[in-house]
């Protein structure tokens, strides 16, 4: 019998950290893109200590070996759209963002600043790194309200705000931005523009603490759906939903704040 030839599905790249615990970082990330259908590939940039009650302590990689995860890769394999998450200093941030412009694959940029828990993921002095290399380069960038604050000093305080917030994320360059709105009061709304259109994407506010990764997650569902070739609102739309649903499954594990389902289209 002759063999069947299959085509791979869409490739999707994420450089981030490792979480040890599982709901976050690079497992997150490869999780939700099994989900989603597409095949997920990774660069470790950092490697944590970590789980539902914080982290315990995280460890760069060099510089160097960033890189040739990055080369080895994007040299043969190739991605149809990278996502990065903690990138933790200026040197990894540098490294990633001069890799990344010079691939052709829309880039989702979630600048991960802080943990669900409060534990700090980036060096302060990284920050103006990924305002000036990364954040140029990216297709869609996905603060929440504290770090849109940490990269422009915008304080959203209510949906008001969060298009004043989006225009001073956009001044840095990206083409998109999605100003994830769910810390304020009411029910949560991001808003999506890249200056000219504008999208409020809105979901019910869920009686569930077990949230940890729903950034991670967001992003990469973002590129995930941007690989299998949609636009970025509906990418973003489609993100929305996937995480809505998953934040609803969230489920206990450990002492601390557990983790979103990312599998919660099987388990349904």
């Amino acid at each position: 019998m002759e063999a069947m030839t299959v085509s791979p599905p869409p490739r999707v790249l994420t450089v981030a950290g490792s979480d040890s615990g599982g709901g976050a970082g690079i497992q997150a990330d490869l999780k939700t893109m099994l989900a989603l259908g597409v095949h997920g590939m990774s660069v470790i940039a950092a490697v944590t200590a970590q789980n539902s009650l914080g982290v315990q302590g995280y460890w760069e990689l060099p510089p160097e070996a960033v890189r040739a995860q990055l080369d080895s890769v994007l040299s043969d394999i190739g991605a149809q759209a990278v996502k990065t998450g903690m990138l933790a200093s200026p040197i990894l941030v540098e490294t990633v963002a001069e890799a990344l412009a010079a691939e052709g694959a829309p880039v989702v940029v979630d600048p991960v600043g802080v943990s669900k828990h409060g534990d700090s993921l980036l060096a302060p002095e990284a920050v103006d790194t990924l305002r000036t290399l990364l954040l140029p380069i990216a297709t869609v960038v996905t603060p929440n309200l504290w770090e849109v604050e940490q990269l422009t000093s915008v304080k959203v305080e209510d949906e008001r705000d969060l298009r004043r917030a989006a225009d001073a994320v956009l001044a840095l360059g990206p083409t998109w931005v999605l100003v994830k709105g769910g810390h304020l009061p009411g029910e949560p709304v991001d808003l999506l523009t890249d200056g000219a259109a504008e999208f409020r994407f809105r979901a019910p506010r869920l009686d569930n603490r077990h949230t940890h990764g729903t950034g991670c997650t967001l992003a990469s569902a973002i590129a995930s759906y941007l690989a299998m070739g949609d636009d970025v609102p509906t990418a973003a739309g489609k993100a929305k939903d996937y995480v809505t649903g998953a934040i609803g499954r969230g489920f206990p594990l450990g002492d601390g704040i557990g983790p979103v389902d990312h599998a919660w289209m099987w388990r349904s």
